[in-house]
């Protein structure tokens, strides 16, 4: 019986060793794989920092914002089986694994026979964005591009069998605009904001009366015309001096056509620049078309429009347009975390252009603000404090190229 005894205990002590010792080999893997991939990304971002990589689909940062929490946890699950509880999730299924390796060296999806065509046809993908910097905004998507020919939103909003049109918050009342639209604000000097439309008819439905599609209102003003014009006002406020574009191009171009929206406005830049050369920074203000719950967040009980930033892929010096969006993003996202969705890249296959006149000045950056579902009213609350964040950007800055002076000698 004591032998007996002693062989138990020395059993129970074997199988709890051989426990913590599977416990201690499970971190231990997902400690060292952590940070081989942290290490990679590291080594990646040197070797693309010297080799210039010139577009950021392939930038280790985009891989860096790609990487999730959901990642890890499949790590560890390959040593804890009970933490893959759902196979088809597993990061590192069979399955999974496979549609990986076949896209990164093909560059088709298995899921999307689209793909298979989508590099020979630009705008088919055109809702694919690269991550560069992830926001906090609790509902994480992927901005989507208008379609010319897309379907009414809101035929598709009634449709029962399409999701119903949410109802905005209640607004008690409107902040006064400084200025009526029509009347562009005022020059402040150097160190000038340009702030224009490309896309000028894309407008916010709880605003239009009789309309259905968002995006043909051409004689209504209530569209991002009105965002630009808010931006601009908050900005003079600020002591940023901001001059405001008010061209809507389908009305005043000859033979308008939705496909050359970016040659259009970049004969207006280049205007802008020849008339006020202290131009320094230039934001082209659009709109989203996703669903209102991908294009909004309630703050303090109150609903705002998000904000994406785009930068073009095709831009080959797009790390400084990123690099200037970044700063703005971190300001939002330390004053107003969910309000900004982060920083998205396009290349010209996966959206109606590619480039967005982002070479035109390493200061040149796409704004989204709100989608279709959004008022009028949250999307001014938003843009006050995008305007917010821009001015302490561009102040900052300014304070920065001051140079310094030596006090004369008596």
């Amino acid at each position: 019986m004591k032998w007996t005894s002693a062989t138990l205990n020395l059993s129970h002590v074997r199988k709890t060793f051989q426990s913590a010792s599977s416990v201690g080999k499970a971190f231990f893997i997902l400690s060292a794989a952590t940070l081989a991939i942290f290490v990679l990304i590291g080594v990646g971002g040197v070797l693309q920092n010297r080799f210039m990589t010139t577009s950021p689909v392939s930038s280790m940062k985009s891989l860096a914002a790609s990487v999730t929490n959901q990642f890890f946890i499949d790590m560890l699950g390959m040593e804890v089986p009970h933490l893959n509880k759902d196979q088809k999730k597993f990061t590192f299924s069979q399955h999974n694994v496979f549609h990986f390796a076949f896209q990164f060296m093909t560059d088709i999806n298995p899921n999307d026979p689209r793909s298979l065509v989508a590099s020979e046809v630009p705008g088919m993908d055109a809702n694919k964005t690269t991550v560069l910097v992830r926001g906090s905004a609790p509902n994480p998507s992927d901005p989507i591009d208008y379609n010319p020919n897309s379907r009414d939103l809101q035929a598709e909003a009634i449709n029962p069998t399409a999701p119903q049109l949410p109802e905005p918050s209640p607004i008690a009342s409107s902040t006064p605009i400084a200025n009526p639209v029509g009347q562009p604000p005022r020059t402040a000097g150097d160190n000038v904001a340009f702030i224009y439309q490309t896309h000028s008819n894309e407008s916010y439905l709880p605003e239009l009366k009789g309309v259905t599609n968002p995006d043909k209102a051409y004689s209504d003003k209530l569209n991002v015309i009105s965002v630009g014009q808010r931006l601009a006002q908050n900005l003079e406020k600020d002591g940023i001096g901001a001059v405001h574009s008010q061209t809507v191009y389908p009305s005043t171009v000859k033979n308008f056509d939705y496909p050359y929206s970016y040659k259009y406005s970049l004969k207006t830049l280049q205007e802008a620049a020849a008339t006020h050369p202290d131009l320094q920074y230039f934001f082209d203000i659009h709109r989203d078309s996703a669903v209102r719950d991908k294009t909004t967040t309630t703050i303090g009980g109150k609903d705002y429009a998000q904000v994406y930033f785009i930068i073009g892929g095709k831009n080959p010096n797009w790390k400084k347009n990123e690099e200037f969006a970044n700063k703005i993003h971190q300001v939002l996202e330390a004053k107003h975390p969910g309000i900004s969705k982060g920083i998205h890249a396009k290349e010209a296959t996966e959206g109606n252009n590619g480039l967005y006149n982002q070479n035109f000045s390493p200061n040149s950056l796409l704004i989204e603000v709100g989608g279709p579902y959004n008022t009028l009213e949250e999307c001014y609350r938003t843009t006050d404090w995008l305007a917010e964040a821009i001015s302490e950007v561009i102040l900052n800055a300014k304070k920065v190229d001051i140079p310094l002076t030596t006090p004369k000698q008596s």
